[in-house]
Formats: C-alpha cells, sequence, structure tokens
C-alpha cells in the first residue's frame, strides 16, 4: 500500500491520511464488487487474489489476501457450496428441492433434508422475531405484483386479498423425519435470504479450509468479511449512495461480520406517475416505500440478508427496537433526506469509528 505524498507514516497511522486511505481502499474493493457484475476476470495475485462465477441469477466473490496456492482451490470449491444452496432454495428449477415442496406440500407432508429443515427452522425465527416482515412464504404476492407489472399495470385489491390469503410462514409446518407441510396452497420464494445463505455455506467451507481472512459477497447487496486486509483492522467496504449510485457516502471497515443492504432505488416501476419498489409488505400486500437505503450487520449473511428486507419494511422506529433487543444486530439506515440531496444516516449498535462518511453526510 502506498502512502498519501502529503504524510508521513504517524499520520497515515493516525490522521486523516489513514481516513482517506481506508476510504480509498474501500473504493477500490466496491469497484471491484462492481466489476463482478460487468465481467469475469481470471484470479490475479497482488494486494488481493479473487475468484468469480455467476450463481443465484448475479456475480460472487471471493477476495482473499494473497497466499498459499491451495486458496485458489479452496475458493473454487465454496463456489460449490453456493451452487449447492442454490439447488436446494431456488423456485427456477423443477429438480431443486423447494420446487418438490412447493408442488406437494399443501397436499401430503414432504420428506426433506436436515439442512433444509435447519435453514427452514431459521426462516421461522426470523418471520416471529420480525412480526411478519421477514415472510418467505409470500411467492403468490410476489408472483402477483411480476405479472401486473409486465402487463403495465397495478394488482386489484381483490387479487392483493386472494394472494395474501395463500401467503404467511404460520403456514408452514415443519415435522419430523424431517418433513414440512402447508395448511394453504403456499408458494415459498426465498430471494430475501437466499443469497445470505449461500454466503455463509461458502464462508464455512473457507474457515474448514482454515482461510481466515477473506470477503465473500453475492450481487452488490450481501457479504460477509473474516479477519482482516493489509494494514487496516478489517475489509473496507464502499456503500454506495442511494440516490447516486456510481458514488459512494461511506466506507465502513468490517471485521468477522455480515452485511446486507435493501433498497428500491434500482428495481422499481413507475405507473400513472407513482412510483413503486420491489420490496414487498408481507403484511399489507403492497410495496414498502419511505426509505432509501437499509444496510445491517449480523454474525451471519444469513441474517442480515433477511433482516435488511425485514427493517426495510418496518420502519426506522421498529428497526431501532430491535437492535436494542439483538445488540448483535447493527444498523445503518438512509431515510430520504430532510432537504436538497444531503443524506442523514441513523446507526444503531455500530462503533462510529468503523464508518468514513464522505464530507456531504451529516
Amino acid at each position: 500500500m502506498t502512502l498519501p505524498p502529503d504524510s508521513n507514516r504517524r499520520d497515515f497511522l493516525t490522521g486523516r491520511a489513514a481516513k482517506r486511505e481506508i476510504r480509498h481502499a474501500g473504493d477500490e474493493i466496491a469497484d471491484a464488487i462492481l466489476d463482478d457484475q460487468q465481467k469475469p476476470t481470471a484470479p490475479v495475485a497482488g494486494d488481493t487474489v479473487r475468484l468469480e462465477t455467476k450463481a443465484m441469477g448475479c456475480g460472487w466473490s471471493v477476495i482473499m489476501n494473497p497466499g498459499a496456492p491451495r486458496r485458489v482451490m479452496a475458493a473454487s470449491d465454496a463456489f460449490d457450496r453456493v451452487r449447492d444452496a442454490e439447488q436446494m432454495l431456488t423456485i427456477y428449477r423443477d429438480d431443486s428441492e423447494i420446487a418438490k415442496v412447493n408442488r406437494s406440500a399443501a397436499e401430503s407432508p414432504v420428506s426433506i433434508s436436515e439442512s433444509l429443515a435447519e435453514f427452514l427452522s431459521t426462516c421461522s425465527t426470523l418471520f416471529q422475531d420480525t412480526g411478519g416482515c421477514f415472510d418467505p412464504a409470500t411467492g403468490r404476492l410476489i408472483q402477483l405484483w411480476k405479472t401486473a407489472r409486465s402487463e403495465n399495470r397495478i394488482p386489484t385489491d381483490q387479487e392483493i386479498e386472494t394472494a395474501l390469503e395463500q401467503s404467511g410462514f404460520q403456514h408452514v409446518k415443519i415435522g419430523d423425519g424431517p418433513t414440512v407441510s402447508f395448511d394453504r396452497d403456499l408458494l415459498l420464494d426465498f430471494a430475501s435470504i437466499g443469497k445470505g445463505y449461500g454466503i455463509d455455506q461458502a464462508a464455512d467451507h473457507l474457515k474448514y479450509e482454515e482461510i481466515d481472512a477473506f470477503l465473500v459477497h453475492g450481487g452488490q447487496s450481501s457479504l460477509i468479511a473474516r479477519g482482516t486486509h493489509g494494514e487496516h483492522n478489517g475489509w473496507p467496504v464502499g456503500l454506495k449512495n442511494p440516490l447516486f449510485t456510481e458514488q459512494r457516502y461511506a466506507t465502513i471497515l468490517l471485521k468477522n461480520v455480515a452485511m446486507a443492504t435493501s433498497g428500491s432505488n434500482i428495481q422499481y416501476f413507475r405507473h400513472e406517475g407513482r412510483r413503486y419498489g420491489h420490496l414487498l409488505d408481507p403484511r399489507t400486500g403492497w410495496p414498502a416505500g419511505g426509505l432509501l437505503s437499509v444496510s445491517v450487520l449480523a454474525p451471519t449473511a444469513t441474517e442480515a440478508d433477511a433482516l435488511s428486507t425485514a427493517f426495510y419494511v418496518m420502519g426506522l422506529d421498529n428497526a431501532l427496537k430491535y437492535c436494542d433487543d439483538h445488540p448483535q444486530v447493527g444498523l445503518i439506515f438512509v431515510p430520504p433526506p430532510s432537504q436538497g440531496r444531503h443524506l442523514e444516516p441513523h446507526i444503531r449498535n455500530i462503533d462510529p469509528g468503523l464508518i468514513h462518511f464522505s464530507s456531504d453526510i451529516s
């Protein structure tokens, strides 16, 4: 790492130069993450070693510090764990485990793997803890809005009511065996948690291979960081400005923690002059709104992924209360600016010294 030309070693370690360097490193890693969505690249040695693949409809990367060549093979094997997770959870393959569940569980109990049973149990806990703001049993509702969007219309109240009657994780029953059954015609859809689960599977494999410093990300919204990078006490990651996604409003140092971000600044559509986001409130059947983005830090990427969606749905006050009750969960909540384009993030359970904001943040 090259020191800024206007700083000495002491300045670099203790002063504003350190913040500039951390922010610069975060920009570089964030650029690398963005590049993953644009073109594949071969593993390279240098400041980092990076492997990419495609899974779950997006780009994935394992980013590591330079080291023994076996790290490349370990990262490649970690991607196999991601593909295993995809085969278990995707609704877009008829032979996936969850596709088989969706086809038959409303008629009779379906035998499932221990891995899926454990995952569904985690979903049940998150569903209950968030008061239903995280609900992966809303596939009928998601399908309805996708269809309506393709037809350039808004669903009718009756359509939404019907979809809600066929939704709700409280109707999922996990039995001995293990088995799973539905007490109505549900459709499970794990879009709001699947990438997080895949990231955890990859991270567990890297840990098993005794690799203690790495960053794994799926898409541009979910990641986990272990150990440290370079001279930093963690991995610097850039946070995109939800108003201008080509810019960043902060850099955060992440160490032994997962992070996920939700927002409707990219995926949305307009109808009769009104903007509708893609994140649905499972309680009402309508798109959640009123926020720019929510970033969640949690011990696992599974939790962070699910909670970022849930917090976006439940709003600031309830999200802050959740964090007060769960001190291991951190929150960066970005509401619309009160005036102009000046962002005013709300932060809970995150050391302020780990976040380096740009100059236009209060």
